[in-house]
């Protein structure tokens, strides 16, 4: 189980910090620190940055927005910094923030710091010795669900975090919104895709529901307890959470859902135990998800379809600043390759009606 705990790394060529800055940073805002400094990277992800710094006895986690960034409105630490001053006190699984720093010349760009968890996450490549009895597997697959549908009836008046979006209008905008980053990194012309753009405006579902929203829910956004995998210690990745419809949320976690019998060509996609014996099907998590939180999922292929297309525009957003040299990560290397396939299913299933 060890090799599964979330764990650091060297820093990745061209993601290096200014050690020396951040110390006297968090030194002068950090009343009773003491030094010496040290950062580590943590190596998943592949949107902001996530680096674990050690400042005498403290632990801290930081992040900060990609180098190269184009869409800042998509990697606001200052807003992932208030999200979270809210909901912590209202979620358990969301990490208390420590500190905000807007100056950027510090390190160059806003960042954050908060809490250190400790867990188990698990990401695309599970280890070859790793495994969980079908019942084990079916047990985390419900909490994985129960958590997500907590998330979504979380009273946000209450919490203080009603002026984070307006939940009308949120799917048309999304819509517009993922188009327009699309156009903005596009390094190749896709059929698929530029059905996608065009098919989604004319079938928006009537909303039925407003929530908050976490954008990104999947395995490796989880950290589970290492004594019990079943339990849920903390969600991960608040960059793009905000108010709108629940569906949109759960449409990602189905883009993220590989199941066994899927093509090859989805296959590469998995991410976390969605394939291994006791996992739900798509359809069965449909039926659990819509069972649990009481939400309308009569229109869910549209959610399905646009998750999978809103997954791919993040990619192709990666794959745009490895072209450009702004990443020298050679984990984005092939990233277009899962672009493709994630438009191939959006497509097929828009066709075929089915998912």
């Amino acid at each position: 189980m060890s090799n599964l705990i979330d764990t650091t790394k060297a820093i990745r060529p061209g993601e290096e910090l200014n050690v020396e800055a951040l110390e006297a940073y968090l030194l002068k805002n950090l009343p009773g620190t003491r030094g010496p400094l040290t950062v580590e990277q943590f190596p998943g992800g592949s949107s902001n940055l996530t680096y674990l710094v050690r400042l005498g006895d403290l632990q801290l986690v930081l992040r900060r927005p990609p180098f190269g960034n184009r869409v800042k409105s998509a990697h606001d630490m200052g807003r992932e910094y208030r999200v979270l001053s809210k909901l912590h006190a209202v979620y358990a699984p969301a990490p208390r923030p420590a500190i905000y720093c807007e100056d950027e010349a510090v390190l160059g760009a806003p960042f954050y710091c908060m809490e250190r968890r400790h867990g188990v996450v698990l990401r695309r490549t599970l280890p070859p010795d790793f495994s969980m009895e079908a019942a084990t597997v079916a047990k985390l697959n419900r909490a994985f669900i129960d958590n997500l549908v907590e998330f979504h009836h979380i009273d946000y008046e209450a919490a203080g975090l009603g002026d984070l979006g307006k939940p009308v209008g949120y799917v048309g905008r999304q819509i517009e919104g993922w188009n327009k980053r699309y156009v903005a990194c596009r390094t190749e012309d896709l059929e698929e895709m530029e059905f996608l753009m065009g098919w989604f405006p004319g079938r928006i579902p009537r909303q039925s529901a407003a929530s908050l929203v976490h954008n990104d829910y999947k395995f490796d956004n989880i950290m589970l307890d290492p004594n019990d995998l079943t339990k849920i210690v903390a969600v991960l990745d608040w960059e793009m959470c905000t108010l709108g419809d629940p569906m949109m949320d759960f449409g990602t976690v189905l883009a993220y859902w590989v199941e066994a019998n899927d093509p090859p060509w989805l296959q590469t996609h998995a991410f976390g135990p969605t394939q291994m014996p006791g996992s739900f099907t798509r359809r069965e998590l449909v039926a659990y998800y819509g069972d649990k939180s009481g939400f309308d999922t009569s229109n869910v292929l549209f959610y399905y379809a646009f998750g999978l297309y809103k997954v791919a525009v993040v990619i192709q957003q990666i794959y745009y600043r490895y072209v450009q040299g702004f990443t020298k990560d050679e984990r984005f290397a092939q990233l277009n390759r899962h672009m493709g396939a994630l438009s191939q299913e959006a497509y097929r299933a828009v066709h075929e009606g089915t998912y």
